[in-house]
């Protein structure tokens, strides 16, 4: 029975309008297959990697599915443009535990998939989706609405988001979709407004690895209009055909649609543009502004995904109960939350989604005529976002409070409000009507409100956003209505509203003759408030509350348990100066017999960084638990500087750890917030070392600021620095990076390096292998909970059977493939060098070079070649 609301799907197209291309899909071999083991009582899921072959494009997929029985809904899952399928692996493992059949893909041009980007051409990246459920039709785990018909939703970010709406528009057996930070009309968000957006088109083009590697339309209409600066008719059809805009009215779906704030390359006005058409052909839609975007910020990955998840189980399983949360939901920072990650953010939401108009309030503003330069060049150009950067901070730091755009004297226009009074909160795209005058035939101007403080001297961009206007025949003056971005951006009372019009921006071209504007106010600035638009309230951090009366029952635990410890196992005096010992430690999982970890022994010496490595599912956070005191094992012994580890064990005040990140209060300073914590413990000032911890930190100068105007790295190490108060002999970082940009982590390495060289020890458990190649000194490696191997970094990355070869000439796709088809081969990869090859059990580097040699393949050295990751792949198998 089919449950789905009538008229979400439109009329089938006899043969679909993809399907006429009649492309075959063939598998390059049967592929390879691995499961993926989980730390909990889920189904393990089975992963397996194929190469297809669409109208003689290779495109390099994986298929993620559960050991369950039966059917069940499909996901296609699209990567963000210059990444990979193995970008979204986590997200389809998560599904595939969920109960679907999930299969990832890397687009043309991308990964090890062959062809010409297209930026999501119908004819290409388009059809390749279609040939994709084609498969997914004929699998037998997957859940069929009618032959050749899956159930099947698509998701994605960025790119990949993009390929959810077409998918939806081209392919009517799409079922639901849920794209991320994206486009609508791909020619307004590189042309806004006629205006070419230089800086994000060349990070498009460059970031893919040069102009040739795109179809040579593309790559002709780049040059055309990067030299000239200007869009032409022919540029925006070209990027019109390839956007989902096109397809506007087909998109029949159930629709989520996640939107970045600090985004200046998609903007909310892309999503709020998808919403309403889709809305209009009679579709859910439900539309959620996150607090980050292409412009940095907190992605929010692990909320979105779980919305995605259940809009998928309302949509593709018929779940009526699944909750998909509420119609329009907007992240909101800063006030009284807490700042550690994702606790520093709340949500508001609202019955129904508001647009980017309505419930306007005008704002008077004040300022007469005034005359406004375009120097020769453009140059100097106004700086607002800096494109390209991700995390570079522009826009995170704008949400903080903190004010960093440049405006030059004699560029720019600025009409000012008086103070606020009450309570105003911008929620969508103020506007505002002016008249321009210029010396040229067009004028370019860049829009922005800036909310200036009482005192007006700090003044903050909210997202670091600006919108440009061409105005065009405007040497004989025209009233000019100007839309500004989107935002969502509460106003205090006694700030000021500042409309700025200036002639440059770095982000974009602006006309490079000589001109002089002249602008003037035509009414007030309109600004949406959306009132019903309500934010849930913010507590304070839970453990400002709970940590006295907790330390209160710890104290009374010890004194009643005190008795019962002294009668624990001895201190073992041969280990007093050795931080770390763990001899046979198991523990089993709740209720049953199967382990998390399982006869665990290693040993860690002082003045090592110590590197816990493992796939998911190996136990490490169950070690961590129990090393820390949480839980306690059912096998083995834990003994930190030769005393056994327990729940209350007095040696862990010689233990810190950082595992899940510290609440702060965002109005007090850094050192507030620590002086406050170590106070909760009730040790004595004296012995919080906390200078010392703060100058292993680095925080420098910010420790005087509130915390609220603090930067993800910086609450990350301030987080750190209270794990090291006391400073505790061993030291236990989990993921101390997540979240960080690579300056961020890169100061967090030396953090982590300065804390080990005074004769301390770290213990640090981290997913990025080539971070904990360049910090850690020592590793253990664990797989479904057994030790793998331990010791030294440089012994165990240089014990590995990876081999470098290199080549005269390029080695073709379909070369490396029959190599990696050899026996005694495990895989074989192209790189700039020629071939890496690693190794089985069965094969030599001599046998390797007779049969390159009998393929013709042109060798022209052999020699090892060994990251962390191909160790780490080695030693597990292939089940990370």
């Amino acid at each position: 029975m089919d449950l789905r609301l009538p008229g979400l799907r439109g009329p089938r197209r006899p043969g679909r309008l993809l399907a006429a291309a009649a492309a075959v899909i063939v598998l390059a071999g049967a592929g390879t297959w691995t499961a993926v083991a989980s730390d909990d009582d889920t189904p393990a899921v089975r992963h397996t990697d194929r190469v297809m072959t669409v109208d003689g494009v290779r495109l390099d997929t994986s298929y993620f599915t559960s050991a369950a029985a039966g059917r069940r809904p499909a996901v296609l899952l699209g990567h963000g443009f210059g990444g990979d399928k193995d970008d979204v692996r986590q997200q389809a493992e998560d599904l595939a535990r969920d109960g679907y059949a999930v299969l990832t893909w890397s687009a043309r041009g991308f990964g090890r998939s062959t062809g010409k980007i297209g930026l999501n051409d119908p004819k290409a990246e388009v059809a390749d989706v279609s040939r994709l459920i084609d498969w997914l039709a004929r699998q037998p785990q997957v859940r069929l609405d009618r032959t050749g018909d899956p159930r099947v939703g698509v998701a994605g970010a960025s790119y990949g988001g993009a390929i959810s709406l077409l998918a939806a528009g081209y392919d009517d057996r799409v079922d639901a979709i849920a794209p991320a930070i994206t486009y609508w009309n791909l020619a307004d968000a590189l042309f806004p407004d006629g205006v070419f957006k230089k800086l994000w088109t060349g990070v498009f083009f460059n970031t893919a690895g040069g102009c040739a590697k795109f179809e040579p339309a593309l790559c002709a209409m780049y040059e055309r209009v990067a030299e000239s600066g200007t869009p032409d008719t022919a540029a925006r059809a070209l990027l019109e055909e390839r956007s989902p805009s096109a397809v506007a009215d087909r998109i029949k779906v159930p629709t989520l649609l996640v939107q970045g704030q600090t985004d200046s390359l998609f903007t909310l006005a892309q999503s709020d543009a998808a919403a309403q058409a889709i809305r209009a052909n009679g579709a859910p839609v439900d539309v959620d502004w996150i607090a980050g975007g292409h412009d940095g910020g907190d992605l929010e990955s692990g909320r979105t995904q779980a919305r995605v998840t259940s809009w998928f189980d309302r949509y593709l399983k018929d779940d009526t109960a699944a909750d998909t949360g509420p119609a329009f939901r907007v992240t909101r920072t800063g006030g009284i939350d807490s700042t550690d990650g994702a606790a520093r953010l709340r949500g508001a939401s609202a019955d129904s989604y508001p647009g980017l108009r309505g419930d306007d309030r005008s704002i008077a503003l004040t300022g007469g005529e005034q005359r406004v330069a375009n120097p020769a060049g453009a140059n100097p150009p106004a700086v607002s976002a800096l494109p390209g950067l991700g995390g570079g901070g522009l826009s995170q730091l704008s949400s903080l409070g903190v004010g960093v755009s440049l405006d030059f004297p004699g560029q720019f226009a600025a009409f000012e409000s008086a103070p606020v009074t009450g309570d105003l909160r911008i929620t969508g795209s103020p506007t505002a009507t002016v008249h321009v005058r210029s010396t040229s035939d067009d004028a370019v101007l860049f829009a922005k409100v800036y909310d200036v403080g009482a005192d007006g001297t700090q003044q903050v961009l909210p997202s670091q956003l600006v919108a440009p206007v061409r105005v065009e025949g405007a040497k004989a003056g025209k009233d000019v209505t100007v839309t500004l971005p989107a935002i969502d951006h509460d106003i205090d009372e006694g700030h000021r509203l500042r409309l700025v019009l200036a002639s440059t921006d770095l982000g974009y071209a602006s006309p490079t003759a000589p001109a002089t504007y002249t602008v003037s106010l035509k009414g007030d600035l309109s600004v949406p408030t959306a009132p019903a638009v309500t934010t849930a309230a913010a507590p304070l951090p839970s453990w400002v509350w709970w940590l006295p009366l907790a330390g209160a029952g710890l104290a009374l635990v010890l004194l009643l348990t005190g008795r019962r410890r002294t009668a624990g196992p001895a201190p073992d005096p041969a280990q007093a100066e050795v931080p770390l010992q763990i001899t046979g430690l198991g523990k089993k999982y709740a209720g049953g017999d199967r382990y998390s970890v399982r006869d665990l022994s290693f040993r860690v010496e002082k003045g090592q960084v110590l590197g816990l490595l493992g796939p998911n599912g190996a136990g490490k956070t169950t070690t961590l638990r129990m090393l820390m005191g949480l839980i306690k094992p059912d096998d083995g012994e834990i003994r930190v500087f030769g005393h056994a580890i327990r729940p209350g064990a007095p040696v862990l005040s010689r233990v810190g750890a950082f595992v899940e990140g510290a609440g702060f209060l965002p109005h007090l300073s850094g050192r507030d917030n620590l002086e406050l914590y170590w106070q909760a413990t009730g040790r004595p000032a004296e012995d919080a070392h906390l200078d010392e911890a703060l100058a292993i930190a680095g925080l420098g100068d910010a420790l005087a600021r509130a915390v609220r105007t603090y930067s993800q790295g910086m609450r990350q190490r301030l987080a750190i620095a209270q794990a090291m108060l006391g400073l505790p002999d061993l030291l236990i970082l989990d993921e101390p990076t997540n979240g960080l940009d690579p300056p961020q982590i890169r100061e967090m390495r030396e953090v982590m390096i300065r804390y080990a060289a005074a004769g301390r020890t770290v213990i640090v458990s981290s997913h990025l292998l080539a971070e904990v190649e360049q910090t850690c000194t020592h590793l253990v490696v664990m797989d479904r909970g057994r030790l793998v191997q331990a010791g030294p970094v440089a012994e165990i990355v240089g014990s590995g059977d990876t081999l470098l070869v290199g080549t005269v000439t390029p080695v073709e796709e379909p070369v490396a493939e029959k190599v990696a088809a050899l026996p005694g081969i495990a895989s074989a990869l192209v790189t700039d060098d020629g071939l890496l090859v690693r190794l089985d059990a069965d094969g030599t580097a001599q046998r390797l070079v007779a049969e390159l040699v009998r393929l013709d393949v042109p060798v022209t050295s052999v020699g090892p070649h060994r990251r962390l990751e191909d160790a780490f792949l080695t030693l597990i198998g292939g089940s990370a």
